[in-house]
């Protein structure tokens, strides 16, 4: 028996890094995951992946654009529809990834399409999530932010702030709805990943990162994040709440 056996998860930004990795992992300790992002292509591959590896629980792909609220009240009608309960909403999604910028080249429309697709979006699919938290009295509401939301990055000025903005919305969130036996905490990861590729400042952060993590090499995101990710939407981490996880290899500490 996995430690999610039976749990419904909704994982939004499935397709890739961290949170293909994390899909496998909830399927593999037992839940069954509506597994969302754009590149269906990719979901369909997931899906699939969990099927050869024989894992318990059973991955659903839908497509959806996480700038478009019809596509999130999609995905939820979708788990309630498939299998009747809510249990996990886990936010890995950002948009904007390849679209990075300095502070004077940062214009309000990429602002806003970092907020948009990060900690709007995310409290969005919370707001949608909670009354069936509450009908049950049990939720795990587990987000994604990063060092950047912390200690700014310079040339991510969008993504910083957005990931700020993460920062203070599980925070909130934490303190709102832990009466209700809903517990909401946060992962900031430094993992193996596409997104770093797309841009000129991402591949230099991942060339200074390989070069500084303590552990010598640069996690993968099944390997080394979804087992921590995993622990943290499951029901032994009930008291645990407003929590944040750096899984960075020792890169970085939060205390």
């Amino acid at each position: 028996m996995g430690i999610l056996d039976g749990r419904k998860a909704i994982l939004v930004g499935a397709s890739s890094g961290v949170g293909y990795g994390t899909a496998l992992r909830f399927a593999q300790e037992g839940a069954d995951v509506i597994a969302a992002a754009r590149r269906l292509e990719r979901l369909e591959a997931l899906a699939q992946d969990a099927k050869d590896r024989r894992f318990s629980g059973k991955i659903i792909p839908i497509q959806c654009d996480i700038l478009k609220e019809d596509d999130l009240n999609k995905i939820v009608d979708t788990c309630i529809d498939e299998f009747g309960r809510i249990d996990i909403l886990a936010c890995i999604a950002q948009a904007g990834l390849n679209d990075q910028h300095y502070t004077m080249e940062t214009n309000a429309d990429n602002a806003r399409m970092f907020f948009d697709g990060g900690p709007i979006y995310t409290m969005l699919l919370i707001q949608k999530c909670m009354p069936y938290f509450q009908r049950q009295h049990y939720g795990r509401i587990v987000t994604c932010a990063s060092g950047a939301g912390v200690s700014p990055t310079v040339g991510f000025t969008g993504y910083s702030m957005a990931k700020a903005g993460i920062v203070a919305l599980t925070r909130l969130c934490a303190k709102e709805f832990g009466q209700y036996g809903v517990v909401t905490n946060c992962f900031l990861p430094v993992i193996k990943a596409d997104a770093f590729d797309t841009s000129e400042q991402g591949k230099a952060a991942m060339a200074a990162v390989q070069k500084m993590i303590p552990v010598g090499y640069v996690g993968d995101a099944y390997k080394d994040a979804s087992p921590i990710v995993a622990f943290m939407a499951s029901e032994d981490a009930h008291y645990m709440n407003g929590q944040f996880i750096s899984i960075c290899g020792g890169l970085s500490s939060l205390v």
